[in-house]
């Protein structure tokens, strides 16, 4: 089976970023990216999801169809067992015979009818749980890769704020030694009116 557009997605989405070179002066971890690039690359996955979807359900709804098949054949099993039973009976001289053999065909019929009833209803499971564990992979990969990204724009605004912090400081410390106080003068002594 071939990877879905999701998947192909996500590669392209790893393969940006390891293609996204890192700041100046970063950290080996951190890493630029070009913003209408990612949000193009997200916003197709965000399209492409229920389609995935969607998919999965076309596979889960075949259940139905498999045991409706599954249904039919046990019913033309045991109408051909129901069909030599008549006629073994309609033989008068082997009806005891036919008797035995005709419910002999029946319990196989429903047997075989079970058996097919019981697989399709695994496989139809193994198809809904497969399609479940698919999709919760996918969402899991969209998921890390959301908390990454999240992670690194919080380092970003942490470092640009810690940045204009600095320069604040010197500036005001710039500011002081261009001004420095002035020496307080000392009040005039009022004159006692005699």
């Amino acid at each position: 089976m071939s990877n879905s557009r999701i998947e192909q997605i996500i590669e392209e989405i790893e393969d940006y970023i390891d293609t996204c070179k890192g700041p100046l002066l970063g950290s080996g971890d951190k890493i630029i990216v070009n913003r209408e690039r990612m949000e193009e690359l997200l916003r197709e996955l965000r399209m492409k999801t229920p389609e995935e979807i969607k998919r999965y359900q076309k596979v889960l709804a075949n259940k139905d169809a498999i045991l409706a098949d599954a249904q039919k054949r046990a019913e033309a099993i045991v109408a051909q067992a129901n069909l030599q039973n008549q006629e073994m009976v309609n033989e008068h001289e082997i009806m005891q015979q036919a008797y035995e053999q005709a419910n002999q065909v029946i319990e196989t019929a429903g047997m075989q009818a079970q058996e097919i009833l019981n697989n399709a209803t695994r496989d139809a499971n193994e198809i809904r749980m497969g399609a479940i564990q698919y999709t919760d992979d996918m969402l899991a990969d969209v998921q890390n890769l959301v908390q990454k990204m999240v992670g690194s724009a919080n380092s970003h605004y942490e470092a640009m704020l810690n940045d204009f912090q600095g320069i604040y400081n010197t500036i005001t410390n710039n500011r002081a030694e261009l001004m420095p106080q002035q020496p307080k003068e000392a009040p005039e002594e009022e004159t006692a009116v005699k």
